[in-house]
Formats: structure tokens, sequence, C-alpha cells
């Protein structure tokens, strides 16, 4: 998967199209990924030992990863990734100014 944890995306389609934010989690198996700010839900929660009151939480939902692309870290626009071997490790770089983003 293109996006890992710690990364800036912008949301490129949906109902949270342009919305920008860092990538919390990413499950590779589902293709999914969590997103800082974007698409929140509500989620109705009884009462428990870490929330006494229970209630109704907003949380971010996990959304497909062909739903964001990566910000480029020179330019801070939505960039394709590429990989590259670089003194024998894999890295990935920005498609647009050849950026590597994986330090």
């Amino acid at each position: 998967m293109y996006v890992k944890k710690g990364d800036k995306v912008k949301v490129i389609t949906g109902k949270d199209k342009g919305k920008t934010g860092v990538v919390l989690a990413s499950f590779p198996k589902k293709d999914r990924v969590l997103v800082e700010g974007v698409n929140i839900v509500k989620k109705h929660a009884k009462p428990s030992q870490d929330n006494p009151q229970g209630g109704i939480i907003n949380q971010e939902a996990a959304i497909h990863s062909s739903n964001v692309m990566l910000l480029d870290p020179k330019t801070n626009e939505p960039t394709r990734v590429g990989y590259k071997v670089i003194d024998g490790k894999k890295v990935r770089v920005a498609k647009k100014s050849g950026e590597v983003l994986d330090k």
C-alpha cells in the first residue's frame, strides 16, 4: 500500500473531498486508511469505565486508500507515488518533484 501511518494526504473524492489530514492508521488487508478529521461518524456508546456518561461520540471512520493522494513534501500538492531502490532499500518517491517520501 502506498499510504503509511503519519503521511499527509488529501481526500480526492467523496463527501470530504478537498480536506487534508494525517493518516492515523492504515489497514492494508482491507485497503483502507484512517485520516484525521475526515469521514466523521456518530457512534452510540453505552456507559463504560472510560465513558461513564455514555452517549453519542463523533469519531473518524476508515476510507478507501484510492480516495486519498499523498501530499508532496516540497510543493504540498497531491502527487502520485513511485518506487526506487536507493542503497539497497525500496523507497517511495513523489512523482511530481522526485522527492523521497521515506526518511
